[in-house]
């Protein structure tokens, strides 16, 4: 647990118009429902959540909903704003985390992050005296353009990725991950990938298991790996219309340790081996083979980012049977070794 967490937490989400709605609802949610358990289990810590923007009202998002913010920049920020530093009580509201959104614009072959100046000069003061900043999705252009992600690796939606990397040099962009966090620096991909940053983000404040009940009581994956691709095994292969494949693909995520050969998975499918390995290349746009390697490689690589298991253990628990294969695919498939890509992508620790 975060020995720096105040009671209650303060959680600021930065927003302006034409913002991605879940790109703020999603962290807000993780932080609701955290605050909610931690509370009815009689914890005093738990999270103030509170939108803030330029000025009062509402903020149309680009679904076109509507956000009714209730705090401006001038509550947290300094001179420009007109900020005395000092909240009611004269005390002031330390951020515990700053989250900062983003919006992609898609158009004809181009992906354009939107970068609200506002929200620039406002981070660039009240950025270094929040306890964290997490960005989310295309925000990280935003956390850039204030200068907060210099000197830190950092990760955002894979369209945008190279952009970032052009237009901030000083910034180590790995478009790959989930989530990235470096130092009091977090940054998330895409969307969806806010939820998962969230609840990494409650994990290092309480631990494992109040993040996962607040997975569990969202009805959630139980927290995505920061280190797990943006394309990961589900996401790149095609959908298929044979359920039969469908349920294939499943039981072999379920057995990684199992046999998983070109002929007992056609066995399995009471197929020739010529036949299966036809349907489920045009079922699924990979051949057997390929498809178990990779899944066993998901497999490895969410055991090395959250847990201190021997490498000998991983390799027979995800199928690969020995030390060396496991090294190999690795070397192949992600350009390291296992140890060096537990060292970057565990969760549990600062980068």
């Amino acid at each position: 647990m975060d020995a720096s967490l105040r009671d209650p937490h303060l959680v600021v989400i930065a927003v302006f118009p034409g913002i991605d709605a879940l790109d703020v609802a999603g962290p807000a949610e993780v932080f609701a429902t955290a605050d909610r358990m931690l509370r009815s289990n009689g914890r005093r810590t738990g999270y103030d959540v509170r939108l803030v923007a330029e000025r009062r009202g509402p903020v149309p998002t680009f679904s076109g909903v509507q956000l009714y913010v209730e705090h401006e920049f001038a509550e947290y920020g300094f001179a420009e704003y007109g900020f005395d530093e000092r909240d009611v009580a004269g005390q002031p509201d330390p951020i515990g985390t700053l989250v900062v959104p983003g919006r992609v614009d898609v158009g004809a072959g181009s992906a354009v992050p939107r970068v609200d100046p506002g929200v620039v000069r406002w981070l660039r003061e009240a950025g270094p005296a929040a306890g964290r900043v997490a960005s989310v999705c295309a925000g990280a252009h935003v956390t850039a353009a204030a200068g907060l992600l210099d000197g830190h690796r950092a990760t955002t939606h894979w369209a945008t990725a190279a952009r970032l990397a052009s237009d901030h040099p000083a910034v180590e962009v790995d478009a790959d991950p989930i989530f990235v966090r470096s130092g009091r620096m977090w940054t998330s991909a895409g969307i969806t990938a806010s939820i998962d940053l969230a609840v990494a983000l409650v994990a290092a404040d309480h631990g494992d298991q109040v993040a996962l009940d607040v997975a569990r009581a969202m009805v959630m994956y139980m927290q995505r790996p920061g280190g797990q691709s943006q394309f990961s095994v589900p996401l790149a292969q095609l959908p298929g219309t044979r359920e039969d494949i469908r349920g294939l693909r499943r039981w072999i995520g379920e057995h990684l340790d199992g046999d998983l050969s070109v002929p007992a998975l056609a066995g399995r499918m009471a197929m020739s081996e010529r036949h299966f390995a036809r349907v489920f290349l045009a079922e699924t746009g990979s051949t057997p083979g390929a498809f178990v390697e990779q899944m066993r490689l998901e497999a490895a690589r969410r055991l090395l980012e959250r847990t201190d298991r021997l490498t000998a253990d991983i390799a027979r628990t995800c199928g690969f049977g020995s030390v060396e294969t496991l090294y190999r695919v690795v070397r192949d498939r992600l350009g390291t070794t296992p140890g060096d890509y537990r060292e970057r992508f565990r969760i549990s620790a600062p980068a």
